[in-house]
């Protein structure tokens, strides 16, 4: 619990004041080491409205990297799921 808690601070930190890129990976990295890690679409729903250009997405998508995060965040869910991957935690 509290080692998820201090993956949720850092990822915010990381949204708040470093690149994207680097967010992304620790983001990626967080939803497949935790179950249901929801609060990484949040946090890159945060990074949008702080820092989205507006149409500057693939097909000048508003919330560029908040849909790539819910569409990465769902195939992840369901490789997890078929693998049996964090098991312990269902």
């Amino acid at each position: 619990m509290i080692l998820r808690f201090l993956a949720s601070i850092v990822l915010l930190l990381s949204v708040l004041f470093m690149p994207i890129w680097l967010s992304a990976v620790l983001g990626l990295g967080a939803v497949i080491y935790f179950h249901d890690f929801y609060e990484a679409l949040v946090l890159f729903l945060l990074s949008d409205l702080l820092y989205g250009a507006k149409g500057a997405g693939p097909f000048g998508a508003y919330f560029a990297t908040f849909i790539i995060s819910v569409i990465l965040f769902i195939l992840i869910q369901v490789l997890k799921r078929k693998l049996n991957i964090n098991k312990e935690y269902q």
